[in-house]
């Protein structure tokens, strides 16, 4: 059974040498983080502990620059370190879903410890 939640984000970046993103600009990242796993007493997770662990992970990069973060921060990037702290915070298989704006995305499956 698959459960998520999405949450917003805006930040700025710039990728060095490339044509059109070269300067620093911004997106609105919408952030989808579908878990998978067995309801235990009627639920796989509360809603509120999965808000939580989303809206406090990404607290840390909301309105910042993701080259503070990153050498070169494509949607793909992004995706890979928000991968790697979704993964210290949650041992659920999940699908991390990153939208740089409208109809741009980069998803990937982790499947768990």
């Amino acid at each position: 059974m698959k459960l998520g939640y999405i949450e917003h984000i805006d930040c700025a970046h710039y990728l060095t040498g490339h044509k059109k993103c070269g300067t620093l600009h911004g997106h609105t990242y919408k952030i989808e983080l579908i878990i998978e796993g067995d309801p235990r007493d009627g639920m796989i997770i509360d809603f509120a502990d999965l808000k939580s662990t989303l809206r406090e992970t990404l607290a840390e990069y909301d309105h910042r620059c993701w080259n503070d973060f990153i050498d070169y921060p494509t949607v793909e990037n992004i995706a890979l370190l928000l991968q790697k702290r979704f993964r210290e915070r949650m041992s659920f298989p999940f699908t991390l879903r990153v939208w740089e704006g409208e109809g741009k995305w980069c998803e990937l499956d982790d499947p768990g410890r």
